[in-house]
């Protein structure tokens, strides 16, 4: 069996979908990667997939750059002639899903990873994006075998808005966790709280820098780290913004972009992220649990999946500065709390979480199995 899988990014790509890759390879299929980045060939190669380079602007709205987009995926599409395809975020569903039609695939899947800043803010531009999305996913899902989200109020929301029917849904917990590379390993003595996201403003950052320095003031050993690559899109926190008053003064320890989240994980005694972007899950909030590491989100929809309130972590209101430094003290002044919670998360992420849970169900909704002998 031949399988297409269309991604935005390769480098995400294959940090996200990588162990998919490896399931679907491991029962003797062949896969093509359609992604915009050169040069991870060879990565791509050792996971089971062969890569197409395609042109993707995903930030473009102009009706040239998706046009050739769109012919492209068509023309690799009727090349290969695949059994299956596979893509996620909104560019390369919605167009890999009318690709797949024009080039008469019907085993298209489609996989929505959260709904983004487009649902997330109410701004004239988003408004018009909405329009122009909603009617690109209705076009898309008529194309769809099935698709797949990772949390129910997504479902509820295209559903109520009639991108699709409720019997084209199946729902996962999320991309999965590779829980063999973020292994579990003891919490820290020292109070240390870790956050990681990209620098936007719906993820919570300056609510996360703010609640640091409320907490600093009455505890002002407490460790607060930040790990995240700056965004060039209009949500994107500007860093000279915060610098001053919170970096620059010690409150914050800004550490950039990292490849190796593992090692700033094992750091930490807390994971946080404050986030209000209309997530899937988030990867990062799974790689927290995974590590048994107590949880602080809000209570917004994907990310409210990963906490049983009170168990291995706590949920907050949205944008709610003081109810995050409120919990960041409690877990400071309650550490004996802390080891229970660890073990709540590792726990959770273990029965729910697990990418070979994950994966096993993503292989069966879209019907790929071990590829058959050739009988000579």
């Amino acid at each position: 069996m031949k399988i297409i899988m269309i991604a935005p990014k390769t480098s995400t790509f294959i940090n996200f979908r990588g162990d998919l890759m490896q399931a679907i390879s491991q029962k003797g299929n062949e896969i093509v990667a359609i992604c915009p980045e050169a040069g991870y060939e060879e990565v791509l190669q050792n996971l089971g997939a062969r890569f197409e380079l395609i042109s993707l602007k995903k930030n473009s709205t102009t009706i040239f750059d998706n046009i050739n987009y769109l012919n492209n995926l068509t023309k690799i599409i009727k090349k290969e002639k695949p059994d299956r395809i596979f893509a996620y975020t909104i560019k390369p569903v919605i167009f890999g899903s009318i690709a797949a039609k024009r080039a008469k695939v019907t085993e298209m899947y489609s996989m929505i990873t959260g709904l983004g800043y487009v649902y997330a803010v109410n701004s004239f531009k988003t408004k018009i994006l909405r329009i122009i999305c909603g009617i690109g996913y209705k076009i898309a899902f008529k194309c769809n075998k099935k698709v797949i989200f990772q949390n129910k109020d997504d479902i509820d929301e295209f559903v109520r808005r009639k991108y699709l029917k409720r019997e084209k849904c199946e729902l996962v917990d999320g991309s999965g966790v590779n829980m063999e590379r973020f292994k579990r390993n003891d919490l820290p003595k020292e109070n240390t709280f870790l956050m990681v996201s990209r620098i936007l403003k719906q993820k919570g950052v300056r609510e996360y820098f703010e609640a640091a320095k409320i907490v600093k003031q009455k505890y002002p050993e407490t460790q607060f780290l930040y790990v995240g690559a700056e965004d060039k899109t209009q949500l994107a926190l500007n860093l000279e913004e915060v610098k001053e008053e919170f970096i620059d003064t010690g409150i914050i320890n800004y550490c950039g972009e990292s490849n190796d989240v593992p090692s700033y994980l094992a750091k930490c005694s807390v994971f946080v992220l404050p986030s209000y972007y209309r997530e899937g899950i988030p990867r990062t909030l799974l790689e927290a649990l995974a590590m048994g590491r107590p949880i602080i989100t809000t209570d917004s929809i994907g990310c409210r999946e990963t906490v049983r309130n009170g168990q291995n972590g706590f949920l907050i209101p949205i944008k709610d500065v003081q109810a995050l430094a409120n919990k960041m003290i409690y877990m400071i002044e309650h550490r004996e709390e802390l080891e229970k919670m660890a073990d709540a998360s590792y726990k959770y992420c273990k029965e729910r979480f697990d990418v070979n849970i994950i994966n096993k169900r993503m292989l069966e909704i879209m019907k790929i199995e071990r590829k058959e002998e050739i009988k000579l």
